[in-house]
């Protein structure tokens, strides 16, 4: 029979799964309590928040949150990132981290409730971000504008440079 600190933890995470973009799986072990505290901090800044739960009570709350199952993920001790903005965000943020800090170890997570092991999650955090892909996006659209108003103008640019050298040559005279 589960106990009542249990099942107001599972409920806890339910609540913290209900409202995420993403959820990212690490290993902290190793880290020290300042690394964590820089993690953390790290992680805050991409607008996520990390918890650490016991991963039969994740599996609890994901099972009833009609989840995916992350099965070998969920193993050893687990640190949890739920990203409540932009996931690839908060995925970089981890990924930065473990590059500075070896002990961090990337496990997996979920996004748009699709499972993702070690290497998809390290793939996405290299996407750019959704404001990068924005930029790029409109930078597309406007580059055929732009160079049709290029082209339009060349015309009455090139006549306003020849009346220029024009009146420059007969001033000169």
């Amino acid at each position: 029979m589960p106990n009542k600190h249990n099942i107001e933890n599972v409920a806890k995470i339910a609540a913290e799964l209900e409202g995420v973009s993403a959820m990212w799986v690490i290993d902290y072990r190793g880290l020290t309590v300042k690394e964590v505290e820089a993690l953390r901090r790290s992680i805050r800044e991409a607008d996520a928040k990390m918890g650490v739960y016991k991963n039969t009570l994740m599996r609890l709350a994901l099972e009833n949150a009609e989840l995916p199952e992350l099965g070998d993920i969920l193993s050893g001790p687990s640190a949890f990132v739920f990203a409540t903005g932009d996931p690839v965000a908060s995925a970089k943020a981890i990924k930065d981290f473990a590059k500075k800090n070896e002990n961090l170890v990337i496990k997996g997570g979920m996004m748009d409730g699709v499972a993702y092991g070690a290497a998809e999650v390290e793939a996405i955090a290299a996407l750019p971000s959704r404001e990068e892909l924005i930029a790029k996006l409109l930078g597309t659209i406007s580059n055929p504008m732009v160079k049709m108003v290029r082209v339009c103008n060349g015309p009455m640019e090139y006549f306003a440079r020849a009346v220029s050298a024009i009146a420059d040559q007969k001033s000169a005279a």
